[in-house]
């Protein structure tokens, strides 16, 4: 059965310097206060993945937790590039920054590939495109059935993957709805996992479309209202805009993101 712990104690005891961490949510339940914590507990050496990395990887990029990141797009959304990350790639600032680029379905069926217990995925999505040149963990294989020739990628396993949820009840089985992305599977694929969420319940009400993390597939679940914020938690709160507006100017030079880097950890000048 999943621990019902705090969110600075959770991340204490599943994050731990050189993880690979991943932290999944598409357009909305994205978790924020989880990747903020990581920042505040000064983890380093992570090899982060997610399918669309916006501002917390941002975030986590500038304060020097990440070595190495492995993707399928990254900007902040509706608003355009990522200042952080683009430095680190650039200038090795704060650290030199490692990136492994994959298309979302690539990344999507490496998640379904270690959630399955298997060593890759196959697909056709990288016919055509210059990626297999570009990235060492794409690699052509033949069908022995009909010779036709396809691409392989390996399974992703996190260390820990981290997502948010609107529910969970007292035994820690998770209930999510809206935008799922690749939640589950990300979870199903790691060796541990968190999932912060709006609210703790006696018992989960049924919610056409929602989906249910068992108690026993989720590590630790921690009780952080407004968890996802800036992003959106569907039946919760909406998605702030000016806030991702708002981090394009922050982010866009060290000064700036410095200042406020400081104020999420409490360092005062």
């Amino acid at each position: 059965m999943a621990e019902l712990l705090s969110l600075e104690e959770a991340v204490a005891r599943l994050v731990h310097d050189g993880d690979t961490v991943a932290l999944e949510g598409f357009t909305h339940l994205i978790p924020v206060a989880a990747g903020q914590e990581i920042i505040r507990q000064r983890r380093k050496d992570l090899t982060l993945v997610r399918m669309t990395p916006d501002i917390v990887y941002d975030q986590l990029i500038g304060a020097g937790c990440a070595r190495k990141l492995i993707f399928s797009w990254g900007g902040n959304p509706g608003v355009g590039s990522l200042h952080r990350f683009r430095d680190a790639v650039q200038h090795d600032w704060p650290v030199p920054l490692e990136i492994e680029e994959h298309s979302h379905a690539g990344m999507a069926n490496r998640y379904v590939a270690g959630a399955s217990g298997l060593p890759f995925a196959v697909l056709r999505g990288y016919t055509g495109t210059d990626l297999p040149a570009q990235t060492e963990t794409i690699k052509p294989i033949t069908c022995p059935f009909t010779g036709e020739r396809l691409t392989a990628v390996p399974a992703l396993n996190p260390d820990v993957t981290i997502v948010h949820a609107q529910r969970a009840d007292r035994k820690g089985n998770v209930q999510i709805w809206g935008i799922t992305g690749v939640q589950k599977e990300a979870v199903l694929a790691a060796k541990r996992s968190l999932v912060t969420v709006e609210e703790i319940v006696d018992e989960l009400e049924p919610r056409p479309g929602a989906i249910v993390l068992p108690a026993w597939v989720v590590t630790a679940v921690a009780e952080v209202p407004g968890g996802a914020k800036p992003s959106y938690a569907a039946g919760y709160y909406e998605r702030d805009n000016a806030s991702y507006q708002a981090w394009d100017e922050i982010g866009r030079d060290r000064e700036g993101f410095t200042k406020w880097l400081n104020e999420l950890t409490g360092v005062t000048a």
